[in-house]
Parts: C-alpha cells; structure tokens; sequence
C-alpha cells in the first residue's frame, strides 16, 4: 500500500477504485468539525476516512487527493489548485466520484500545498472542496482517452504554472502569465468607507471565489485600496463578476473592482497591512506602520502608534468586522457578534424624546427601539436593525451638537432595549418602533442606500408637492429652526430641492422636526443630509 502503485489504469474501475481503497491521510482535513463525517466521502468510506486521519507516522506523498468537487469542474480549473506550490506533473479525474488526484513533481510542493490549504479552505465555482495527502507515492498513467485529455488541460495551464513558479523565484514572467489569460491580480477600491475594512475582512470575501494567495492594502488619493492575487485569472474573474459594486456593510464600504496590469504581487512583509498566505516564514516589518494607523489617516483622525488604538473611537474589531462583512456577502459558518444597541449620552433632558433620536438616528438605519434612562435622562438607548447600521449611526452622529450639547455616542454593554414590564412606571421614556412606516431602509435595492451622508448644514428635501414654492419652504425652515442661507430647486424634478441651514446643529434640528411633516395634498417632506452645496 505504501509503495509505488505499478497497475492503475487511468478512466479505469480498477484504477479508481484502488486509488480510493488505499487512499489514507497524515494531513488535516479542511472540513467543519460539525458537519457529519459521511458529508465528505462516498459511500462507505467515511469511517475509514476517519479513522486514518488520526494514524500516525505515514509520511507526505506527492500525490494529492482532492474530494467534494462541483459535478462542472474542468481539468484546468484542478490543476490551478497546485500551480501556486510547483510544477503539477500528473492528473487523475474521478467526475463520477467528485474526486481527482494530482501529482506534484517533489514531496515539498505537495507538503506546502496541503500546509496552506489546511488553513485556508479552498473553493472551486463557489463550492468548498477538501485536499490532503494520498497513500501514493506518484500516479502511474496510460495512453487513454481520458489521460489524454489530461495531459492537453497540464499543457494549456503550463504558462500559469511557469509564471508562478517564477513569483516564487522572485521574478515575474508577464509573457507567460498573459498566455494564460486574465490577470489574476484583481485591484480593489472601497468607496463611501464609513469604518474600516481590514485585510482579514477582504480575505475572507474573495477566499469564496477562489485561492488567495496574496494581499497588500494601501491608500491612494484619500482612498482605500488593496491589492489581491489569486491562484488562478479564472477566481478573478469570477470575483469581479460577483462582488463589483457590492457593499461590504449595509449602504456602505463599496467594492469597485477592477484586473491590475500586475501579474504577480511582491510582498515582503506579514503584517496588518500585506500579506502572503504561501509565505508564512516572511518577517512582520516591525517599521511598517499598522493597518490601525492606516485607517486613523483616511478617516482623519489622530491616532498614537499603538495596536488597537482605534478601539476606543467605536471602530469594529478586525474579527468582529470579518465576521459582519462575510456575514454581509453571504459567506457560510461566519455571523456578527457585534451589538447593535448604541448609548447616547451629553443630552439635553429637557428637550430629548424617543421621537427626536428616532428620527436623526434613523437617517442611518431603521431604529428598532428608543429608551431614555429613568434616573439619568441625560443618557438614552437607541436599538439599530442591526450591527452595520449601529456602527454607521455612530461613526457619523459622535460628537454632534443635538440641543445646544455635543452628544456622545458609544457601542452599549446591552445587547436589546427591553420593553417597560405592565404596570411599571416608564413616563413615556421608552418606545418601541419596529414597525414604523418612517423606515428609510425597509425596502431592498432602496436609493436611500446610496445617499447616506455625514450631517450638513445642506437638507436634501423630497416629495415636494407642485402647489409648494420656495418662499413657502423657506418661511416653514427659518420659523421652526434657525437661519435659511440658500435654497434651491432641482431644475428636472421640482418634487425635490436643496436648502442650506446656517449650521450643521440648525441643519439637524431641521431635519428632526420637518422629516415627515405635512405639506397637503397627500404629500410628507422627507428630509436627509447632502452632500452637495449649494
């Protein structure tokens, strides 16, 4: 069992059924310790399965077993998986078992290959699949049909094979890598980054569509960027195709994803900001500046060299905002942790209602409940739809001036805002709006998604009835809250219109007491902030 296998016949019973036979492991699985042992092997091999995995002593082979393949997979898109580890020298597909094996040209390629994906669970068409080592020490093939079709896909891949291999060398063949087709370096913008999305967070939303390999994030014009390699341009491609234009996080942290004319990435350093996955021997950089740093610079903010240092300005941890954003993009196994429940403090307690922090926090999701403390009024609780838009409200209403006082506004110990108890005395401190018809965000593929800004002293108004004129907006504004500098109609659609309020504070108190007012006619403003000046 542990020699060399003289007699497999490729495309053969015989030859499958002895390479499944004698199959064993001494590598980990890359498989959920949850899900049942026979979801992985057909038939009944899943006992021994899994009671090899835990002998002992049997050395690494060449040979690669990969199983839980898509019933589409192609010969290339097999072989991709080694091509980032060495020369891939033979093939064996099982289509009717969802199984292959691959060999490569020496034990340490195999080892490498079955060493990273044991940490990083490979996908091919968006399916997980499962890689260890086989009990045969090389595949011994014959001049079938099939082999034949194996050898043919070995050779067209053989430039990607050529070009990583260079990668690995420290060189890097263009031509090569151009033969094989799209780039598989993909270069990533996040716009609209109300909060940071770390490098942990890009891998585990692109690890779906295929093998990362490596990642270098950076800033450029004020913006947000990454680079990120994969194994193959057919994972790229795939990734561009589903993620472009998507949002990381609820109405924000948008990916605009474009193919980099590099065909390799060189990354000298392990840290917070790169990252090889093949190489996990690179040194940290101890001089490099933190992704923490990073982002402190492109939110603006001053923030001491130290790790973390974002933590107490209410940014997400790097694993809570990995697990919300492959929660976000629908990757299985991962779910946000995070609350959803914010503490607003530094309130004026003789003018705060539920109702007013209903509406301004509602401009960045839709406010579950509102609960203003019975014994310090100056404190309140405001209970998001869920932990992205927590995170949004706070990120852009910490520090403004609500009442003639700066409002603080922080993540809550409490993970819900409980209900006053029947019969308990509440003062009317506590409301419950789950199912207010005032949801901005109720409705998927919203346009409200794409226009949420930082407060302004500039109101987007909408919903304008035609019987409605300037003089009559302006009178409404500056008798209510303050000082109208500038107001203008859209030119195309005077159902909408900008007015400029003479502060940001004036502009928010605006919003809180017209959001929703009644024009006549069967017409209610709706009030947002804009970005736009007028």
């Amino acid at each position: 069992m542990d020699g060399i296998v003289q007699d497999i016949t490729v495309g053969t019973k015989r030859g499958s059924d002895e390479l499944l036979s004698a199959c064993a492991t001494n590598g980990p699985f890359i498989m959920s310790n949850s899900a049942p042992s026979g979801e992985y092997t057909n038939g009944n091999d899943s006992k021994k399965f899994k009671a090899e995995n835990r002998t002992s002593g049997i050395l690494p082979s060449r040979v690669i077993h990969i199983r839980k393949l898509p019933n589409d997979v192609t010969e290339a898109e097999v072989i991709s998986l080694g091509l980032p580890f060495g020369k891939v020298t033979n093939l064996l597909m099982l289509k009717g078992k969802n199984q292959a094996f691959i060999e490569m040209n020496t034990e340490e390629a195999a080892n490498t290959m079955v060493s990273y994906y044991s940490t990083v669970t490979p996908y091919l068409r968006s399916h997980p699949i499962y890689i260890q080592y086989s009990n045969h020490k090389e595949l011994k093939t014959d001049s079938s049909p099939n082999q034949a079709r194996a050898q043919a896909a070995l050779q067209a891949v053989n430039a990607v094979q050529t070009a990583n291999m260079a990668i690995a060398g420290g060189g890097v063949s263009d031509s090569a890598a151009g033969l094989a087709g799209q780039s598989p370096v993909l270069r990533i913008i996040v716009e609209n980054l109300f909060y940071p999305v770390t490098l942990d967070v890009l891998h585990q939303i692109f690890s779906k569509f295929g093998t990362v390999l490596k990642i270098i994030t950076f800033t450029k014009n004020n913006q947000f960027q990454a680079l990120l390699q994969y194994a193959d341009g057919s994972s790229a491609q795939h990734a561009k195709l589903a993620l472009d234009g998507q949002n990381i996080y609820n109405a924000c942290c948008t990916l605009r994803i474009d193919f980099s004319k590099l065909t390799s990435l060189n990354v000298k350093y392990n840290n917070d900001k790169s990252r090889d996955y093949t190489r996990p021997d690179l040194p940290s950089g101890d001089n490099q500046p933190t992704l923490d740093q990073t982002m402190a610079a492109a939110f603006g903010l001053s923030v001491p060299g130290v790790h973390g240092a974002l933590a107490p300005l209410g940014m997400p941890s790097a694993a809570a905002a990995a697990a919300a954003a492959a929660s976000r993009i629908g990757i299985p196994g991962f779910a946000s942790a995070a609350n959803a429940v914010l503490l607003v403090s530094n309130l004026n307690p003789e003018r705060v209602t539920p109702q007013c922090l209903f509406i301004l926090f509602g401009v960045y999701g839709d406010v579950q409940r509102v609960k203003i403390l019975f014994n310090k009024k100056e404190n309140a609780l405001v209970q998001m739809f869920d932990c992205t838009q927590a995170q949004l409200a706070m990120s852009h209403l910490n520090g403004q001036r609500l009442h003639g006082k700066a409002m603080r506004v922080t993540m809550s110990k409490h993970q819900t805002v409980q209900l006053p108890r029947e019969g308990q005395e509440d003062q009317g401190l506590t409301k419950d709006y789950s199912s207010s018809p005032l949801h901005r965000f109720k409705k998927p593929g919203s346009k409200n998604f794409q226009n949420i800004f930082p407060p302004s002293a500039t109101l987007h108004l909408s919903n304008i009835p035609p019987s409605i004129t300037e003089e009559d907006l302006k009178l409404l504004f500056s008798s209510t809250t303050g000082m109208v500098k500038a107001f203008k109609f859209f030119q195309k659609d005077r159902k909408m219109a900008l007015i400029q309020m003479s502060s940001v504070e004036e502009a928010i108190q605006a919003l809180i007491d017209l959001h929703n007012h009644d024009l006549g006619e069967n017409h209610h403003l709706r009030v947002s902030f804009s970005k736009s000046t007028i």
